[in-house]
């Protein structure tokens, strides 16, 4: 995604970091603009070190390792909303769903193709009912592994508009890989632009104008790799096949009042499809917004974006609003 900005003679400050391996930038403005930044770069790389699966010493990774762990209050109780999002959909978003990535490692630098008995295999590790919390005191059942990457930088993004309101900062845009924030109006008094990118090039699909939202894109096209036998294969994993979904979706936008959720979702609707994503929508139209870019050359937005939406011009997506 992509942020719309104006100049403007208010004062303002921005910044730019690398985590949770992702570029993220983040600008605000207002007298207090400088320290707010501060203070969210500080909070993001404090989640880092607390979520990330791949630092040494984080909750999740003294989780993963021995199965038993007290972990933060903070870190409780983000897995429990991760839980909580699982059941909501039915799976489609599950954080245990780790050691099947593993095995997969479309992100690392040794991507291969599992055969079917070990996916098999570890298809009996993946489901909500192998997490056990209680308070700050999470188990693990044998073989299974959690990644909250999935919720982390939703979550972070919720922390952030959190210090800003702490520091009366009305109006700022956040980027944090393909998580955005947009806080308040653009100093001129205009929502914010937030463009969704073209999964399919290198422009964007479509405009939408934004205030106070949290907008996560997520989709196939961001990171994958291609096989020996020609195959390519997205890094997004179904956890109820353990393998890269196959959707008749190109990319899929969330768009709420709330990180956390629209990260999770934004997901899960990816690996339903498109009728299962219309579905969980219609059934929680009063939650969020979704904005959602089909294999056939169609681009499906919810009725409340119509005033907010805009074509590129010489787009090739047929633009329809999803009937409620």
């Amino acid at each position: 995604m992509l942020l719309s900005l104006t100049a403007c003679a208010e004062k303002s400050a921005s910044t730019n970091l690398f985590a949770m391996d992702t570029y993220m930038s983040l600008t605000a403005y207002g007298s207090n603009a400088q320290t707010a930044l501060t203070d969210a770069s500080r909070r993001i790389n404090e989640l880092e070190r607390m979520l990330s699966r791949t630092v040494a010493q984080s909750d999740v990774s003294k989780l993963n390792e021995s199965r038993r762990a007290a972990v933060s209050d903070e870190t409780a109780t983000l897995l429990g909303d991760a839980l909580q999002y699982a059941a909501k959909t039915d799976g489609a978003f599950d954080v245990t769903i780790a050691p099947i990535v593993n095995a997969w490692g479309i992100t690392s630098d040794t991507p291969r193709v599992p055969d079917s008995d070990e996916i098999a295999a570890l298809l009996t590790h993946v489901g909500s009912s192998h997490v056990h919390l209680d308070g700050n005191a999470v188990t693990l059942d044998e073989g299974c592994a959690i990644d909250l990457g999935g919720i982390a930088k939703g979550y972070a993004s919720d922390c952030v508009a959190s210090i800003f309101a702490d520091y009366g900062i009305t109006s700022g845009c956040v980027s944090l890989g393909g998580n955005v924030y947009v806080c308040g109006n653009k100093p001129d008094g205009d929502k914010w632009l937030v463009a969704i990118q073209d999964p399919q090039g290198d422009d964007y699909a479509a405009m939408v104008a934004l205030s106070d939202a949290f907008a996560v894109t997520s989709g196939g096209y961001q990171r994958y790799f291609t096989a020996e036998d020609g195959t390519v294969y997205q890094h997004i994993i179904d956890p109820k096949t353990g393998y890269p979904v196959q959707s008749d979706l190109l990319s899929v936008t969330v768009i709420a009042d709330n990180g956390t959720m629209a990260d999770a979702y934004s997901t899960a609707l990816y690996v339903m499809g498109e009728r299962g994503a219309i579905d969980f929508w219609r059934a929680n139209a009063d939650r969020f917004d979704v904005v959602m870019i089909t294999t056939d050359g169609r681009l499906l937005y919810t009725p409340n974006l119509q005033d907010q939406i805009t074509e590129p011009e010489g787009t090739t997506y047929d633009f329809q609003v999803i009937d409620r």
